[in-house]
């Protein structure tokens, strides 16, 4: 899939997740598989809003970070065994979506914890109706 960015921002849904750029000037690339490039590159300087679960799907946990992958191994390895998604077994990644900058997924992230659950659960089912763990496809970037 070829895609060109405008000088304004701009919403792309690629795959399962959001990728949300703020581009000055125009850019255009090839969006693949291969791609990785890509992703790594906006992610180095960007960052990820999330939603992580348990496997009953039972209780939500919203996060912000600027190295997802690197966030999800920390998550999935209990790195912070004290933490809430330690203690709640939070390791399903359900939801992702991702900035140019660290401050807009800040804020993104603040807005999405603001709301109800059930308004999270809308956010989720509106780009994962199945609720699958898309977190391979962030480890395998």
């Amino acid at each position: 899939m070829s895609f060109i960015f405008p000088p304004n921002k701009q919403t792309l849904t690629v795959s399962l997740f959001k990728l949300n750029l703020s581009v000055t000037g125009s850019f255009t690339g090839i969006l693949s598989k291969s791609s990785s490039i890509l992703i790594n590159s906006i992610m180095a300087y960007g960052g990820s809003v999330y939603i992580l679960t348990n496997k009953n799907k039972t209780t939500l946990y919203t996060g912000v970070t600027s190295d997802l992958g690197a966030r999800l191994r920390q998550h999935r390895n209990k790195a912070f065994p004290n933490s809430f998604t330690a203690r709640y077994n939070l390791t399903v990644l359900v939801y992702m979506e991702h900035f140019s900058s660290i401050e807009e997924a800040i804020q993104r992230e603040k807005a999405i914890k603001a709301k109800t659950r059930a308004n999270k659960e809308k956010l989720i089912d509106s780009v994962n109706p199945n609720w699958d763990d898309l977190a391979n496809e962030v480890l395998n970037w």
